[in-house]
């Protein structure tokens, strides 16, 4: 029995929270699959760990085994019901910062015209965040300032831009270099001992391109926008991955949309699954 390291984005992914349909079942489909032995299940999110709880519990999402959060900067195992730090993953990314204290990157963009700093639930030592008015400050132009009044720091960082397609609020996370899902990811991947063709990650946005177009087994789940959608293509040709990128189709009853989407992308890298989990539910009938 092939062993699995599903690995997945949280909102507008496995959670229903996007503009477009759930197809009918499509959570229960998904928990079915993550009840395999052979599948230990990863999430990836932007959430901290506590939203990242209260969106399992709200949306009745299976429990995860780990969970990379707070945009790839924090790395958590389950222990019994309690999630432990993976003290390792911070010491990787804490040689981009070692020397630098988050309260000195907030004096230094505190005036720039139309940021706010996030509410401190959303910071931690290697995640600075901010909202943007997008009425008053652009994404190249608040990059560019950004870099311009960090530069005299030596700080290596990258800078995650993306749109709450609710509020229309920019939001920009500012990270050590290595901080990031892709390597979080291939960390995890590497600790637990998974060759690549065991791991499959999905996703549905601008801060999963990334992954997207690596030669990481990838979903694109179909409620992703039609922009991300030929981002991502782009990017995963251009890196010569294009093989490596599974887009989900809306077939029938939006069965590409969310957790049905990453079921249908997990089915095509893996097809012996669908007979494993036949025998896998007829055993425990």
């Amino acid at each position: 029995m092939n062993k699995i390291l599903l690995c997945t984005d949280m909102d507008r992914t496995v959670i229903p929270n996007g503009l477009q349909p759930e197809s009918s079942n499509a959570r229960q489909r998904f928990k079915e699959l993550c009840a395999l032995p052979s599948l230990q299940l990863v999430y990836v999110t932007g959430r901290h760990l506590q939203l990242m709880q209260q969106a399992i519990s709200d949306y009745d999402l299976p429990a995860a085994d780990y969970a990379i959060t707070d945009v790839g900067t924090r790395i958590y195992y389950r222990e019994d019901s309690n999630w432990c730090l993976l003290p390792s993953w911070q010491e990787e990314i804490d040689q981009d910062w070692a020397h630098i204290q988050p309260k000195e990157v907030f004096d230094r963009l505190a005036s720039i015209v139309g940021m706010t700093a996030q509410e401190s639930a959303k910071q931690n030592k290697h995640k600075i965040s901010f909202y943007i008015d997008l009425r008053v400050c652009n994404e190249k132009d608040c990059l560019a300032q950004v870099a311009q009044r960090l530069a005299d720091l030596n700080m290596r960082s990258n800078l995650i831009w993306s749109i709450d397609e609710f509020t229309g609020t920019g939001l920009l996370d500012i990270l050590p270099a290595t901080a990031n899902k892709l390597h979080a990811i291939r960390f995890l991947q590497q600790q637990l001992g998974y060759a690549d063709r065991e791991l499959v990650f999905a996703g549905d946005s601008g801060n999963d391109l990334e992954v997207l177009s690596s030669s990481v087994q990838a979903v694109l789940v179909a409620n992703a926008s039609d922009a991300v959608k030929s981002q991502a293509q782009a990017l995963a040709a251009r890196q010569q991955n294009g093989n490596r990128l599974y887009l989900a189709t809306n077939q029938n009853d939006a069965c590409g949309n969310y957790s049905a989407g990453v079921l249908q992308g997990v089915l095509h890298y893996m097809p012996a699954l669908k007979k494993q989990l036949e025998n896998h539910f007829l055993s425990k009938g």
